[in-house]
């Protein structure tokens, strides 16, 4: 087997090494749990990429655990329900004030009483 002439000294041995080091990941957010993720990857905690449910990560727990996670998005998609249906009764309300604003001026504008 050969053997090298010359020892390799400190310095020359540790340049060649100089990019062997480890670079750090850079990590990012998730938009739907908040749990650092890869960038550009799917969450392995909630399965969420781009805010779309990419990965159904319930169909790998127990069943227990899936039947809460359930239970979680009805209440969730329920809320969102809620606030959409007192959006509209706001907005409805807002619009029958206007027209009855509007009638109110008609009948100044006729002398009605």
């Amino acid at each position: 087997m050969p053997h090298p002439k010359k020892k390799t000294t400190k310095a020359a041995r540790n340049q060649r090494r100089s990019h062997h080091a480890l670079k750090a990941i850079n990590l990012a957010t998730c938009e739907s749990c908040g749990k650092p993720v890869k960038s550009h990857h799917a969450c392995t905690i909630c399965g969420h990429y781009k805010r779309k449910e990419v990965i159904n990560v319930a169909k790998k727990l127990p069943k227990k655990e899936q039947q809460k996670i359930e239970k979680k998005k009805a209440k969730e998609a329920n809320k969102e329900l809620k606030k959409v249906k007192k959006e509209t009764t706001k907005l409805k309300k807002t619009e029958s004030k206007k027209e009855d604003i509007k009638e109110g001026m008609k009948s100044v504008v006729r002398g009605d009483k």
